[in-house]
């Protein structure tokens, strides 16, 4: 029984994921194709709000029409003729991206009054002018502050004008009472509704708009320094760290291999590669810092000390050798990666204004380098602070003493692998 119920809500979520829901999103986004992300969610906030109004009114052309047509024609024609105007606001944005809000504001200014005109001030339809004191500000944003400032204003005096002009002795149809109170609750439910509804989208848009914004982020920067920066966006952020280890790695003979590849494939290449080292960097809890070219930067213990961020490092890098030769392998290229890593104190922070970036910097940084320039194609060069900061099971081979330009005199290992259990 229950397994059965289970199963029959899974395919319905399935068929609602694989039918429904692309077919809602083309009617969300309707229209709204060619307009920067911005404009764009504004833009799908009002198509939202114009099926929902195109829906509703539909609904009340049928009861009118039910209950009395004779009596009620000239609200279903309204109701009919705010339907097919509702259903046109997503053809107007390729016009103007604000000719779509004017369209339904107009729209429905007239509506409103013309149904206030045949039905008396008792009826409540005024109430609905109040989603025009909230819709506009969603639809046009504060960049047209003037124009949604124009549409409330327009929407209080109409709103005003309809109780002032529109008492129930006035009323072109003669309605009982028992249908001015339905049609008040209608109008109070609908006006409610509508508005619940433009905000709750708009705050849901905003949402995800935050959260694609805050995940960007969060790919160029650390998760810590994502958090400080949104705790107080205008302090310096800059830190020291004791033992940190610094990763730098290039690929041998890249150059002549991108000109034979040419742009498309050498990029496909490094996208390939690199995606791969980001991943390596994620599972071994590694910080990426960044890439130039073929070159590649990787940080352990920053910008959270870790104490273990030598043999994190170093399993890292014995994976991007694999990984490199495997990669190599499938495409049919020859690809060797040196490899250079040392340990030691860095400072950290974020530099620049536009297009900032978090890096490290000091004499840590530099060896690393250096290391990777006077390595072996093939093999992991490291420093001898590295290797005794390893403490773990790995196993090393001294290089030598290497005279080691802007760090002198400096004895090397190479990292050779993993130690057996």
């Amino acid at each position: 029984g229950w397994a059965r119920v289970r199963r029959a809500w899974r395919m319905l979520r399935l068929g609602w994921r694989r039918s429904v829901a692309p077919r809602i999103e083309r009617l969300v986004a309707a229209g709204t194709q060619g307009y920067p992300p911005k404009v764009r969610r504004r833009l799908r906030i009002l198509n939202v709000m114009a099926y929902l109004i195109a829906v509703s009114t539909l609904g009340y052309a049928i009861q009118h029409s039910f209950l009395d047509f004779s009596t009620y024609w000239p609200l279903v024609v309204i109701n009919l003729s705010l339907v097919v105007l509702a259903l046109l606001v997503p053809l107007a944005h390729p016009i103007h991206e604000t000719a779509g809000g004017l369209l339904i504001a107009g729209a429905e200014f007239a509506a409103l009054s013309a149904f206030t005109y045949f039905l008396g001030r008792d009826a409540g339809i005024q109430l609905q002018f109040f989603v025009g004191a909230a819709a506009p500000f969603v639809i046009f944003g504060l960049e047209r502050l003037a124009l949604t400032l124009v549409i409330v204003i327009i929407s209080l005096a109409l709103h005003l004008a309809a109780w002032f002009a529109f008492p129930p002795e006035t009323a072109r149809l003669k309605v009982d009472a028992d249908m001015i109170a339905s049609l008040y609750v209608t109008a109070a439910v609908t006006t409610a509704g509508l508005i619940a509804a433009i905000v709750f989208y708009a705050f849901r848009q905003a949402e995800r708009a935050e959260a694609e914004t805050e995940a960007l982020l969060r790919n160029i920067l650390p998760d810590g320094v994502v958090s400080r920066l949104k705790a107080a966006p205008d302090a310096p952020i800059a830190d020291s760290f004791e033992a940190v280890s610094v990763l730098f790695s290039d690929l041998k003979g890249f150059v002549p291999l991108a000109k034979s590849l040419g742009a498309e494939g050498t990029v496909a290449l490094l996208n390939e590669l690199i995606r791969a080292f980001d991943a390596l960097a994620a599972r071994h809890g590694v910080e990426k810092i960044k890439t130039i070219g073929d070159a590649y930067m990787a940080v352990s213990g920053v910008p959270e000390p870790v104490p273990d961020h030598a043999p994190r490092l170093a399993a890292m890098a014995l994976d991007m050798l694999e990984t490199t030769a495997s990669i190599a392998e499938r495409r049919g290229v020859k690809l060797e990666i040196r490899i250079g890593i040392a340990a030691g104190p860095v400072m950290a922070g974020v530099i620049g204004r536009q297009k900032f970036s978090y890096d490290v910097w000091g004499d840590t940084v530099n060896l690393a380098a250096r290391l990777e320039s006077h390595g072996v194609p093939g093999r992991v060069h490291v420093s001898d602070t590295f290797r005794t900061a390893l403490d773990g099971p790995f196993l090393c081979s001294r290089r030598g003493v290497m005279d080691i330009k802007g760090a002198g005199q400096r004895e090397t290992w190479f990292l050779d692998g993993r130690a057996a259990p």
